[in-house]
């Protein structure tokens, strides 16, 4: 993230602020409830249960007008609390703004969406006639912004945009048409739940609709901004849908390890493991993936955003979170420490395979790795990350351009190092490649450190008449189309050492400055091709 953010705008982003005494927005709001754990800028609050990333806000329109006594009641019914203090949420109770909802409480949705900056993960309840409301009004206008929705009652509407939606009560088949007629067959997180169960208990339709659609995803926009920098409703088109990490249901077990240092000091990091590789792979047969999280992050920003550990569950290999930067709670691990946590790993787990070590990582964690391929590049395979590269001038916290190029200097042609750079070509944070700013580009510097450790031609002059985009002639060119938002598009090229290709550069176009998910699987795809002779730590390229 920006190092200048702040723990107002952090609070913004996660809609804490609005939990607070006298910040309620409009009279409509009658009852905010909040997780019991803040939000703690730098570190977790605790290092169990999920990040601060993408926490819910939950709009709920009851049936009708509540005092303050009735909309506890509804919340308690709803057994709601449970869920905020699992994901640092929050829960809104909206009245409306006459003696029923409607046109005019449009209005006050999208002023409440502004003031959350473009909530990223708002799950909007409709009860009755706040059902109606829902269904009829909010859904048509706005469900591509909306990360789910969940209704119970109520009149059906004649279309809504596409969101993932779960419908109960009795007449749940009709209302659900208008969603189901808006799912896409390339998007299998636009679902459609249905519960006719007019008995059901509001706890149980909650509780079903979590685990069913509610907990299963989360959306938020990176177009042509950066997501936390804030939106208003319908400023940047539909909203990206991405998968809200679920350990079970992957197959997956997250181990938290927090491992004293000194007196008063500790190193923490979070292992994913497929249970079978676990309990009993063969020697030196799975892969690590080392992930690094961004400046001052929560260190399971990259397990929960990346796409990573969905990747790892599909090939089956083991990834390691760490704490590298440090916060409140625990030190710092640094270069050094990484490296002595993966000899530690190797040491426990003699499944892992030292010849297929990778890094990625976001932002500073990006910046982290690119430093980590040049300096330790006896222990790593291939590296990679997401919006950074390295600065060309002293900044702290981090290694710079001269150092870095020294070291690659020494190591030139003796040492060869895969690097996979992606970026977002909007991020204003770590501004990529433009006619005007190119020289000593945060990028450009990462690519010119690399090619100079690898023996290669190093292209230190750039023409954007070669190739808009990548101002140089990269080989296997190609245009990813996805279906992401309104059809977000990758562009992708590659730098070749004789026939083997040592950079991939990955561009997403008009994207912000944080993850993109289907990343993942291009940088995975990317590095599977490389492994690191544990003897002689000399490359090996496998191709496919």
């Amino acid at each position: 993230m920006k190092r200048f953010l702040t723990l107002i705008a952090l609070c913004l982003l996660s809609g804490v602020c609005l939990a607070q005494p006298g910040f309620e927005p409009l009279e409509q709001v009658i009852l905010t409830q909040r997780a019991s754990f803040t939000i703690q800028y730098g570190g977790p609050t605790r290092a169990e249960g999920r990040s601060y990333n993408f926490t819910p806000a939950f709009f709920i329109y009851p049936d009708a007008r509540l005092d303050k006594e009735g909309a506890e009641k509804l919340l308690a019914d709803l057994d709601i609390q449970p869920l905020l203090d699992a994901n640092y949420g929050t829960a809104m109770v909206i009245n409306p703004t006459g003696d029923k909802y409607t046109e005019a409480d449009f209005e006050v949705f999208e002023k409440l969406f502004n003031m959350f900056r473009g909530p990223g993960n708002l799950k909007v309840v409709g009860l009755g006639g706040g059902a109606t409301f829902v269904n009829q009004v909010i859904a048509p206008r706005a469900g591509n912004q909306i990360a789910d929705i969940l209704t119970v009652g109520g009149k059906p509407g004649k279309e809504a945009k596409p969101v993932p939606a779960y419908v109960a009560g009795k007449n749940a088949a009709k209302v659900a048409k208008a969603y189901q007629k808006a799912l896409r067959e390339d998007e299998p997180l636009l679902q459609v739940v249905v519960n006719p169960d007019a008995k059901a208990s509001l706890k149980t339709i909650l509780e079903d609709a979590w685990k069913q659609v509610l907990g299963r995803n989360y959306r938020y926009n990176n177009y042509q901004h950066t997501h936390y920098e804030g939106a208003k409703l319908g400023e940047y088109g539909s909203y990206e849908l991405e998968p809200y990490l679920d350990c079970e249901a992957l197959g997956m077990k997250r181990i938290i390890v927090e491992q004293p240092t000194g007196k008063d000091t500790k190193w923490l990091w979070y292992e994913y493991w497929l249970q079978e590789l676990l309990e009993g792979a063969p020697e030196h047969s799975v892969p690590v993936m080392v992930l690094l999280h961004g400046n001052m992050n929560d260190p399971r920003t990259q397990a929960e955003t990346s796409g990573f550990i969905q990747v790892a569950a599909e090939d089956r290999f083991f990834v390691v979170e760490m704490e590298w930067q440090g916060s409140p709670n625990y030190q710092g691990m640094g270069h050094d420490g990484i490296e002595t946590v993966l000899y530690q790993l190797f040491a426990k787990y003699p499944q892992l395979d030292p010849s297929r070590v990778y890094a990625e990582g976001l932002s500073a964690g990006s910046i982290t790795a690119t430093a980590l391929g040049i300096k330790k590049s006896h222990v790593f395979t291939a590296v990679g990350g997401h919006s950074g590269g390295i600065f060309g001038g002293p900044f702290k916290g981090y290694t710079p351009f001269e150092p870095l190029w020294a070291e690659a200097t020494q190591k030139r042609g003796a040492v060869e190092m895969p690097y996979c750079s992606v970026l977002g070509t909007a991020d204003q944070v770590v501004p990529y490649i433009k006619p005007d700013n190119w020289k000593n580009n945060n990028y450009l510097n990462a690519w010119n450190a690399y090619e100079q450790m690898n023996g290669m031609e190093v292209v230190s002059e750039l023409d954007f008449s070669a190739d808009p985009v990548f101002a140089q002639k990269l080989e296997d060119r190609e245009t990813i189309v996805t279906n992401k938002g309104d059809g977000i598009t990758v562009e992708t090229g590659q730098l070749y050492k004789g026939n083997v290709p040592l950079i991939k550069i990955v561009a997403v176009m008009d994207y912000g400055h944080w993850n993109f998910q289907p990343t993942a699987r291009i940088m995975w795809d990317y590095f599977k091709q490389f492994r690191r002779d544990p003897e002689t730590k000399k490359l090996i390229f496998i191709s496919r």
